[in-house]
């Protein structure tokens, strides 16, 4: 269970308390966190998600803060930091920043179907509409330049046909890194996988877990969605699904033709951005009781992408 930081009940409810919301009522670890502790609140007033932020720097809190507050301005399903009634956001609990948050309606899909990429598309576009013209700037600390030193650095870990694949994609990366770092930026959300998104039937409630969000290219932040919405268990990507989550996007963010041309690069390199930090995850928490992804998950569609066949709306 991925709570790094265990919380006993006294010095939970002497947190909670200037929030006015009422008693504890119970609280529960969340098992699905790989990065941060997070809890269920429940509290008189309503249910709740408390996260105590354990990696990154505490500086970079306010982004979050600020970013998330956009983009519920802008009507969309996201947490907001709750303010305490003298109207502070970021505390501070068992030596850690923290969060109160309220918890969104629906539950995690595992099988996705067309309808359900066509909203995630959708939320996409509106998201990266939200902050397009207003972007607040922050670097990501995995990105280019992280997954060509990290990249490098695992090579050795790897057997021959694993470090073969990895070598031409980082190759890839080094080639055509400023055509990268040059396309259509917004504000990314940078981990859209099925298991941040909250949904009640086909009908999309909820998008969670902020804190790889930077500011940076939007087709990358499209390519991570579409990497896990629209691969099937071959890792391939299966057409009627990626054809629902480009349209959709498209219908209200017209891609442009550096996009179309970077399309497949941009498929791969975020295959290399989640290979890279599941195998570091696996090799830093071997034998603990936290969760870790399969790393071979990502080393396979990376092997698919080789070769995309879908291309995007502008250039069909």
């Amino acid at each position: 269970m991925s709570v790094f930081t265990p919380l006993a009940r006294p010095e939970l409810e002497t947190f909670l308390a200037p929030y006015g919301l009422g008693r504890l009522l119970d609280f529960q670890g969340i098992a699905a966190g790989s990065e941060n502790t997070n809890f269920f609140i429940s509290l008189e007033k309503g249910e709740f998600v408390l996260t105590l932020v354990e990696r990154g720097p505490v500086q970079e809190m306010p982004f979050f803060i600020e970013l998330l507050d956009v983009l519920h301005d802008a009507d969309l399903p996201v947490p907001y930091a709750l303010r305490t009634t003298d109207g502070v956001a970021l505390r501070e609990l068992a030596g850690k920043p923290a969060l109160l948050q309220p918890r969104l309606a629906g539950k995690h899909i595992k099988d996705a179907n067309a309808q359900h990429c066509s909203q995630v598309g959708e939320l996409l576009g509106h998201l990266h509409l939200a902050t397009q013209a207003n972007m607040i700037k922050r670097k990501t600390d995995r990105g280019l330049d992280w997954m060509l030193e990290e990249g490098t650095q695992l090579l050795s870990h790897l057997n021959a046909e694993q470090s073969d694949l990895l070598q031409r994609a980082l190759d890839e990366i080094t080639q055509r890194k400023e055509k990268i770092l040059a396309l259509p930026r917004a504000n990314i959300h940078a981990d859209l996988f099925r298991d941040n998104a909250m949904f009640e039937g086909t009908h999309l409630t909820g998008l969670i877990d902020f804190y790889n969000a930077c500011s940076g290219p939007m087709l990358y932040d499209v390519a991570i969605a579409l990497n896990d919405w629209c691969s099937d268990e071959q890792g391939l990507i299966d057409g009627p699904r990626a054809r629902a989550l480009l349209g959709a996007y498209a219908a209200l963010r017209p891609f442009t033709a550096a996009e179309a041309e970077l399309w497949p690069t941009m498929l791969r390199v975020a295959c290399v951005r989640f290979w890279l930090s599941r195998l570091i995850a696996a090799e830093s928490f071997a034998g603990q009781d936290v969760l870790i992804h399969d790393p071979m998950e990502f080393q396979l569609r990376l092997a698919q992408r080789q070769k995309v066949n879908t291309q995007l709306p502008f250039a069909l």
